[in-house]
């Protein structure tokens, strides 16, 4: 069994071209650091990694993701996860923190914009063609080149196209998983999507952040459905069972994480768990 204490946190290094920046982006198959093996790890960063070459599988939170080249995999902060690689990976991978766009687009939603982070319900990878993978790479590219010499404006430069880049992915992403792209629809569901990344464990129902957001819950429905397909309550059970995944990759016992959840008791726990995964926790663990 995998304990809380296995399951290690990697962190940005952000001072490591000389001026704090809190981007970077590299060739996995350089990355010394780079986790590729069967370590069961999580991130305390947001990544996006392109692969070119190489085959095999991703873990992320309880999720088996296969690995061949075209495939974009999307990995937001906190996310449990664990390489099975068969053939050599070669690909890019592009990291931050979350400040490098919220501090300059002075918006603390930026992130939740987009349909592949903080998913639950939709998968957090894709896989493209190979026009419109090559259109990625340029961009890319265009980032590599910037940090081989930085310069006192080059945050703005890699800034710009990473911000392109993330609206080309939002794109690839929505036509593939027939869902809303537009990233400036009602700004209550990206708070809403906020609001659940910080209180799913005290408020798991709807009339919780109907109050916080001071609107209808037939309105929080209605924009939920409109952007993202599910009600406001499925997504607050799309969250608990992601974050229960994630709690299971840890040395607790399901009673723990029953009470921790809030819910009244085991039974119920298994059921709702049971409900959404076809299996139960226990049987979960087991699998993992």
């Amino acid at each position: 069994m995998v304990t809380a204490a296995q399951i290690k946190t990697y962190h940005f290094l952000p001072h490591k071209y000389g001026a704090e920046l809190l981007l970077d982006l590299g060739r996995i198959e350089t990355l010394k650091n780079y986790v590729l093996d069967r370590t069961v790890h999580q991130l305390s960063f947001y990544e996006i990694v392109f692969i070119e070459e190489g085959s095999g599988t991703l873990s992320l939170n309880g999720t088996i993701m296969s690995i061949t080249p075209g495939t974009i995999i999307f990995i937001s902060p906190g996310q449990v996860r664990r390489w099975e690689i068969e053939e050599k990976i070669k690909g890019y991978t592009l990291f931050f923190e979350k400040d490098f766009l919220h501090l300059f687009f002075s918006d603390e939603l930026f992130l939740y914009r987009f349909q592949y982070f903080h998913q639950y319900s939709h998968p957090a990878d894709i896989k493209i063609d190979q026009a419109s993978f090559g259109k990625c790479l340029e961009l890319l590219r265009e980032i590599e080149r910037e940090f081989r010499q930085i310069q006192n404006d080059s945050n703005h430069l890699i800034r710009s196209v990473l911000y392109q880049l993330l609206i080309i992915l939002n794109r690839y992403y929505a036509r593939i998983y027939n869902v809303q792209r537009d990233t400036y629809i009602h700004a209550d569901f990206y708070r809403f999507r906020s609001l659940l990344e910080k209180k799913f464990l005290e408020d798991q129902t709807v009339e919780d952040y109907t109050k916080m957001l001071n609107v209808s819950s037939g309105f929080l429905n209605k924009i939920c459905r409109q952007f993202s397909g599910l009600s406001a309550q499925q997504m607050i059970h799309h969250k608990l069972i992601s974050e229960i995944k994630k709690a299971l990759h840890q040395n607790k016992s399901a009673k723990e994480i029953c009470y921790e959840f809030g819910f009244s008791d085991p039974s119920n726990f298994n059921r709702f768990f049971k409900k959404f995964t076809y299996t139960t926790p226990l049987q979960y663990r087991k699998n993992i």
